[in-house]
């Protein structure tokens, strides 16, 4: 039986300067997402009545959308990555550039939403803010990344070691190798692109392709939290860390197919889109089928967590059944309609909840307080079951003829049916938003009462 000891020695035995290191990245994780909240409040207030005359912009709407977005996704994610590096680093003089660069982009994409004249544009996985302060921030986020992750990479004939890297250093290197490759995507994009594209359809096309890569560097360290939220709140696993190291690599394995399909398709046709749809579709769930299948075999075996486990068992349970069903949803997707984001809402959801159950497993080790309590319990419950409700609200939707994208009558709300699973949805995401504050409260209550030794 696999025990954290055994798997996660280092989170043991953690070096001060990887303690400071991961802080500061955890720490910029989650003030992207207190920024994310900040401006999901601004949504609500640019559309009021009353208080939308405050705001002078043509469209804060979706100019405050577009920062949303990015903090609550791009930012949250990637300085999770930053912080699974630095645990992972060799203990002398962690880098501290690759995570100022990252503040600075972070700071800035979220201070591009009150420049004169930003114009949003909605494309997928990275929407922009059509504005030069925005695009240096943005790139100034993305090399503090990058650098993180040469680094990393750089160190992989240490990391891979069963004796020094062990399972945290296998998630190091095949991070490292999917957030370079979508880097290297994008790279690719931005050089092919004909000239004549512009607007909207450029910078669709533009981070198409690396938005998808970014799917499976995400989904690593979702499994990688999968398995440290098991063994932290007392689940034994059959299996030892060969068979998880081995898990980890066939995460990234269907990314082979990127530079066969880049060198088959051109960046802006309709097979090189559906070919990486596909890819994500098919390939992304390739490492998550078994490990959830062995993960939910042992977690019906296994006795009642302590307090202190209580919930990070919570958020294990909600993120595999979030995970689960956005990727079920998936396989009825047809047409443009609700059932598209009901299954990325509960995939990306389902990353997000194991991600905040591993935020409140590290704590105690970079020297804050344990979080522990009623808060604690009831944030991944509300935050998972609220999900739960929206993306079956909206996969219903979906399937009454709802289309994504659209708002008021043009919706088609015109049947009992369609606004009573509308109404589910809305209700879904109130409880959802609830379980986000909730998060954010407790991370940062935690954070700013005690500094890591």
């Amino acid at each position: 039986m696999s025990s954290l000891n055994t798997i996660l020695p280092q989170l043991e035995s953690l070096d001060s300067g990887n303690r400071q290191a991961t802080a500061r990245w955890l720490q910029l994780a989650v003030g992207a997402l207190a920024i994310a909240g900040l401006f999901a409040l601004l949504l609500v207030l640019s559309r009021a009545p009353v208080t939308g005359q405050l705001f002078p912009w043509l469209d804060f709407f979706r100019t405050a959308l577009v920062v949303h977005v990015n903090q609550s996704v791009l930012i949250w994610f990637l300085a999770l990555a930053g912080a699974f590096w630095s645990l992972a680093s060799a203990p002398a003089s962690p880098l501290r550039t690759p995570w100022l660069l990252a503040l600075l982009g972070c700071l800035g994409i979220a201070a591009s939403a009150f420049v004169d004249g930003p114009q949003p544009l909605m494309n997928n996985y990275v929407p922009v803010l059509q504005h030069p302060l925005f695009f240096v921030t943005l790139g100034l986020f993305g090399v503090g990344v990058a650098l993180q992750s040469v680094a990393a990479l750089a160190a992989w004939r240490r990391l891979l070691k069963p004796t020094s890297g062990g399972l945290l250093g296998t998630l190091a290197v095949t991070l490292a190798i999917a957030v370079l490759l979508a880097l290297l995507v994008l790279i690719w994009s931005w050089v092919a692109l004909p000239g004549s594209i512009t607007g909207h359809g450029y910078y669709e096309y533009l981070f198409w392709g690396g938005g998808h890569v970014l799917q499976f560097a995400y989904t690593q360290m979702m499994l990688f939290a999968w398995i440290a939220l098991a063994l932290a709140s007392g689940v034994a696993l059959p299996v030892g860390s060969t068979m998880l190291r081995g898990i980890l690599w066939l995460g990234i394995l269907p990314l082979l197919a990127v530079p066969l399909i880049y060198g088959l398709y051109g960046v802006e046709s309709d097979p090189l889109r559906l070919a990486l749809t596909r890819l994500m579709q098919y390939g992304n769930g390739l490492a998550a089928l078994p490990l959830g299948l062995l993960l939910c075999l042992a977690l019906l075996r296994a006795g009642r967590s302590d307090a202190a486990g209580r919930p990070l068992r919570l958020a294990l349970w909600m993120s595999l059944l979030l995970f689960a069903s956005g990727g079920l949803i998936s396989l009825f997707i047809s047409g443009v309609n609700t059932i598209i984001p009901a299954h990325y809402h509960g995939s990306t959801v389902g990353v997000t909840l194991a991600l905040m159950g591993f935020a409140y497993l590290l704590l105690p080790h970079l020297g804050y307080a344990a979080i522990s309590g009623k808060t604690a319990i009831a944030q991944p419950l509300c935050y998972g079951l609220g999900q739960l409700l929206h993306i079956t609200g909206l996969a219903l939707s979906g399937a009454l003829g709802v289309q994504r994208k659209t708002a008021g009558a043009a919706q088609g709300l015109e049947g009992l049916g369609a606004k009573m699973t509308m109404g589910v949805m809305a209700l879904g995401g109130l409880l959802a938003v609830i379980g986000g504050i909730l998060f954010v409260w407790i991370m940062l209550r935690a954070l700013l009462r005690r500094q890591p030794r």
